[in-house]
């Protein structure tokens, strides 16, 4: 298991915009547009940051789909923080993957200069570009923000090239990179800080019920699907480990992302009836996650979800690297095989190695989670 990491140096960026920022109420703009789990493994930065510099305020660019992992309801995105919107003052939605598809469209054209004339009237004096990306680091710069602060060896390279302040990140993991921009905006190391989401009264309302409809049975997630094939471990396998949990008296949830239904099916009749695939938004996955005793799943959102909100995890690793993305700050278990090779180029091609975990291991795996929890 990863643990939070103490970063003893304090960050040697020098940034002048932030002398007396107690009292200025400087804003920070934090760029982070996707996916799923990268956005999880910013969170605790800024709540960290949040912590540190209670006056800052803060807004968030990200695209669309991720928007509940801030905020609860589109019309809560520029209001007062509360409840449906804990951690951030103000979260600007934006579009890009769709906005590439169209780029020959006057509609694409205008929601993009939409969403760049509400973050630039918001005039922050700062942005941090936690994705690293060019098009992360293109948005941080049109934010008219002056200083801009990024990855010293940002994802793709020449996004370096639009930061004011690069920022080298310190430890191995991407929770703890992001640790390192925030700190640069701090003036001092900062610690992993538990992250906050959104909480909506009638989504944790849905979730209860549904905890109601089976039994208040123990609840186990297992996540089929991953952002590429050669992350995904097979259905069948899946399958085998959910019958055993459900023998296990455990009520076993089969979570399935956009297009993956099918794969849903399969491990359902792969478990003999016993999972149930049930669709979930961003909002119904986070509340229920808060309430589930174990998760079982591999290098995907949902898996970094379930970890940021404390629940034991069995993580099924092939061609990423558990030192960089694994679950971090919970108890966990992670297999992978010696047969698998570092590859984040995105290739559907089987996994040797991931394929090689037995559902035995992952059963053995989650009985010593679940005993710890027990005893």
């Amino acid at each position: 298991m990863s643990r939070p990491l103490s970063q003893q140096d304090p960050s040697t960026v020098a940034l002048e915009e932030l002398e007396g920022s107690e009292q200025a109420g400087l804003r920070v703009l934090v760029v982070r547009l996707s996916a799923m789990g990268d956005v999880i493994h910013g969170i605790p930065a800024i709540a960290a940051l949040r912590a540190a510099r209670p006056n800052l305020q803060i807004g968030w660019l990200i695209e669309q789909r991720w928007m509940e992992l801030l905020c609860a309801h589109p019309m809560e995105r520029l209001q007062p923080r509360s409840e449906l919107k804990p951690l951030v003052d103000w979260v600007h939605v934006s579009d890009f993957k769709e906005w590439r598809k169209g780029l020959s469209s006057g509609a694409t054209w205008s929601e993009m200069r939409s969403c760049m004339r509400e973050v630039r009237a918001m005039k922050y004096d700062i942005a941090i570009d936690l994705q690293g990306a060019i098009r992360s680091a293109m948005a941080a710069r049109m934010s008219g923000a002056k200083t801009r602060i990024g990855a010293a060896e940002p994802r793709e390279g020449p996004a370096r090239q639009f930061y004011t302040n690069p920022v080298t990140a310190k430890g191995a993991h991407v929770v703890e990179h992001a640790l390192s921009l925030a700190s640069a905006v701090a003036g001092e190391g900062l610690n992993y800080e538990e992250p906050v989401f959104p909480q909506d009264e009638a989504t944790e309302g849905w979730a209860d019920r549904f905890c109601s409809s089976i039994g208040f049975a123990p609840l186990a997630i297992v996540n089929p699907g991953a952002g590429w094939g050669a992350k995904c471990w097979p259905a069948e396998s899946f399958g085998a480990v959910a019958k055993a949990l459900a023998e296990r008296g455990m009520a076993v949830m089969v979570n399935s992302g956009p297009n993956e239904e099918p794969l849903a099916q399969a491990v359902r009749e792969a478990s003999e009836e016993m999972a149930r695939p049930l669709k979930c938004s961003v909002s119904q996955l986070i509340a229920l996650t808060r309430r589930a005793s174990l998760f079982v799943g591999g290098d995907t959102g949902p898996m970094h979800l379930a970890a940021a909100l404390g629940v034991p995890v069995v993580a099924l690793f092939g061609p990423t690297r558990p030192e960089r993305n694994g679950p971090y700050a919970t108890r966990s278990v992670v297999l992978r095989s010696p047969e698998s090779l570092d590859n984040s180029s995105h290739v559907d091609q089987p996994d040797v190695g991931l394929r090689s975990i037995t559902p035995e291991q992952v059963i053995t795996a989650a009985d010593s989670l679940l005993k710890e929890q027990n005893d």
